[in-house]
């Protein structure tokens, strides 16, 4: 793979997973080796090596869009109720805390609401599902939280002010789910439902980027929108935003998708 950290980066939104799903037992066993086997691909399918990586996690959510600046962060291991070993599990990548300087200062240059915190850690939509994107942990990483808003024209907006951040060999990737209902995983009454809705997301992000982003922005509109991400609880769809944003003028196009828990799963790339 090329090193050169001038090569534009694509940007990313990857399925994470349930819980630390990839590392324990299952019941059905392989409900998620196709999803481990994406992830495990990722990086031989990027132009370079990157110099970095901004990941924007479902599971931070703040006032102001907030980058981690912790050299070492620790990690949160903010799931329950799984295996003992799940809460051994290791991610040792260094912080960057001069990306994660870099990275509030284009938010606000945006005129959008953005903070440091240099005390967080990585929580598990992170370290979950770069332990297989990225398994050596060698890659500085910053995690961005969500605006507490949830308002996708500014996760969009917030996605346009980082794009220079990828002709600067930082990879950005938002990490989430593209079907989200809780209540819903495992319920065979809902394979339609999450299939209208991908259908849908995938038509939106493969559309014009002008487009792909008036789409997106009114997500809440789409066909079963609200029974695949309940109303506040789209924290999980909203880093494709970031991902969206940050790709003003590139083709956005589905690389990954699966039935999970009787629904469907999508990943999205845009160049």
């Amino acid at each position: 793979m090329n090193t050169a950290s001038s090569v534009r980066q694509p940007t990313l939104f990857i399925p994470h997973g349930g819980g630390p799903c990839f590392f324990m037992e299952w019941n059905p066993p392989h409900i998620w080796d196709r999803m481990a086997d994406f992830l495990r691909g990722l990086a031989a399918t990027l132009p370079a090596r990157p110099r970095a990586v901004l990941l924007i996690s479902g599971h931070w959510l703040e006032p102001a869009f907030t980058a981690g600046s912790h050299p070492r962060p620790p990690l949160i291991y903010d799931y329950y109720g799984f295996p003992e070993h799940t809460y051994q599990l290791r991610y040792d990548a260094p912080g960057d805390p001069a990306l994660a300087a870099r990275a509030r200062e284009l938010i606000v240059d945006a005129g959008l609401p953005a903070d440091i915190d240099a005390q967080r850690g990585y929580d598990h939509g992170v370290f979950i599902p770069l332990k297989l994107v990225l398994p050596d942990a060698d890659v500085p990483l910053v995690q961005l939280s969500l605006l507490n808003n949830l308002d996708a024209a500014a996760h969009l907006a917030a996605g346009r002010a980082l794009a220079p951040l990828r002709d600067e060999g930082v990879l950005i990737v938002g990490s989430g789910m593209s079907f989200h209902n809780m209540r819903a995983y495992g319920d065979p009454r809902f394979g339609p439902v999450s299939d209208t809705f991908d259908a849908w997301l995938t038509g939106a992000v493969e559309a014009a980027p002008g487009e792909r982003e008036a789409r997106l922005a009114r997500w809440d509109q789409a066909p079963s929108a609200r029974l695949s991400h309940p109303p506040r609880a789209e924290e999980h769809l909203l880093p494709l935003m970031v991902a969206a944003g940050a790709a003003p003028a590139g083709r956005g196009r589905r690389i990954f998708s699966d039935r999970v828990m009787e629904t469907t799963i999508s990943g999205y790339r845009f160049d």
